[in-house]
């Protein structure tokens, strides 16, 4: 029997009416007098399930209606048509047992007062979602200790660095220790440490609590980092559901075989070029661009001709992988 899935939207579409604005004081005070409207379709016709401990990435481009999805699914927005079933619940009628399910981690917003340490939004949360004295205190300590927050939370949140505040967010969000976890640009703005330390606490949260988590993000070491699948959205449609290792094969042709070049500086741009197109050239290191059936026959030529000291077959570089996908309009939703 198959797993009930804990996200389940169908056809799922969501339309804005948008004020048309003619450019000057007359077009002013038509709008106001006669207003118009036109038509913004920024979720259309969209599907997809998310199982049990799934962390599934959302990409697609500003505007593509990632956000919009996940807004009507944690019940903040009401779909123009469609269904969706999250958590054993319809969000936009579960009340307080639907929220004790989810979490929304938008990277742009907080909940954090600004003046005061987190602490105190962490005991305002406490009393909202009704916990008790001894799962506060350990649910809490659980989570600054995988944070590694130490003294942070006693400090005013405006003196925390952006990485800081971030994480003093997912605890606040986590504290009633929901099972499904939607994240909006959870890594926004942050340096390359902190964008580590939040990926290895969403793993490690997910495996301590079999929690699911759908997120978005600009950065591709997120997606790599943290999902086994992808949902691919442009101009409010689902283009790609499935796994990303099956998504670069579909859109990327070629593989990249780097070299490290043994010997004297005695191999040209020229040589290498006789064996694929040469995308990088510093002595000793080279990066060439050869067809994906035609890698292991290449490799084994260069091995063969030139000085090599070390070479690795790679995917091209997953952001150009994506961004091919969204050029070509890449349709390959339930591959």
């Amino acid at each position: 029997m198959a797993e009930t899935p804990l996200v389940a939207a169908e056809q799922l579409s969501k339309t804005f009416q948008v004020k048309v604005r003619d450019p000057g004081i007359g077009g002013a005070v038509r709008a106001l007098l006669r207003p118009r409207y036109r038509e913004v379709r920024a979720v259309r016709d969209v599907t997809f399930r998310i199982g049990p401990g799934e962390i599934v990435a959302f990409l697609g481009p500003n505007g593509a209606g990632k956000t919009t999805t996940l807004k009507m699914l944690a019940g903040l927005l009401y779909p123009t048509s469609g269904r969706v079933h999250v958590a054993g619940f319809d969000p936009w009628t579960g009340g307080p047992a639907f929220k004790r399910r989810i979490a929304l981690v938008l990277g742009n917003r907080q909940q954090l007062v600004w003046d005061l340490p987190p602490e105190e939004t962490y005991q305002l949360n406490r009393a909202i979602y009704d916990l008790t004295e001894a799962d506060y205190r350990a649910r809490l300590e659980e989570l600054v200790t995988l944070l590694g927050l130490g003294e942070v939370r006693d400090k005013p949140v405006r003196q925390l660095s952006l990485g800081e505040r971030m994480k003093c967010e997912l605890v606040a969000s986590l504290l009633h220790q929901p099972p499904l976890l939607f994240l909006d640009e959870p890594t926004l703005g942050l340096d390359v440490t902190a964008q580590e330390a939040i990926r290895r606490f969403l793993i490690e949260y997910r495996d301590r609590h079999g929690a699911t988590v759908l997120l978005t993000s600009h950065y591709m070491q997120d997606v790599t980092a943290l999902a086994s699948r992808v949902l691919m959205i442009n101009q409010g449609r689902l283009l790609y559901d499935g796994a990303l290792d099956v998504l670069v094969a579909r859109i990327a042709r070629v593989k990249r075989i780097e070299l490290v070049l043994g010997g004297a500086d005695g191999v040209t741009k020229d040589a290498l070029a006789a064996f694929g197109e040469v995308k990088s050239f510093h002595f000793p290191n080279a990066v060439l661009e050869v067809r994906r059936e035609d890698a292991p026959a290449t490799s084994a030529r260069l091995l063969a001709v030139l000085p090599i000291a070390d070479l690795s077959i790679e995917d091209p570089p997953i952001e150009e992988v994506i961004r091919q996908a969204f050029a070509q309009g890449f349709e390959g939703a339930d591959a």
